[in-house]
C-alpha cells in the first residue's frame, strides 16, 4: 500500500538542535568559570572576539564554529516564535 503523500525533510531542524547544543555547553562553560554568559555571548556576537569566550571546556573552540550569521537567525527566529 502506497502513500500518495510526500514527506518533507529539513536538515534545519538538526542544524539548530546541534546550534542549540552547541551554545549550551558554551553557555555552561562560561557560569562555571563565573561569568555572565549572556553578556558574554553578546559581547562575542557584536565583535566575533574571541576572548569574550573562555577556553575553559572547549568553549572558545567550539564557538568559532558557529557561523554568527547563522546563529543570529536561528535567534530571532526562536525570539519571534508564537
Amino acid at each position: 500500500m502506497s502513500s500518495d503523500k510526500t514527506m518533507i525533510f529539513s536538515m534545519e531542524c538538526d542544524e539548530e538542535k546541534e546550534l542549540k547544543q552547541t551554545l549550551t555547553l558554551i553557555h555552561d562553560a562560561l557560569v562555571q568559570k563565573g561569568y555572565d554568559p549572556i553578556n558574554q555571548i553578546v559581547g562575542y556576537i557584536l565583535t566575533e572576539d574571541p576572548t569574550y569566550i573562555t577556553t575553559h571546556q572547549n568553549a572558545r573552540n567550539l564557538i568559532r564554529h558557529i557561523d554568527r550569521d547563522e546563529l543570529l537567525q536561528v535567534l530571532v527566529r526562536s525570539y519571534l516564535k508564537k
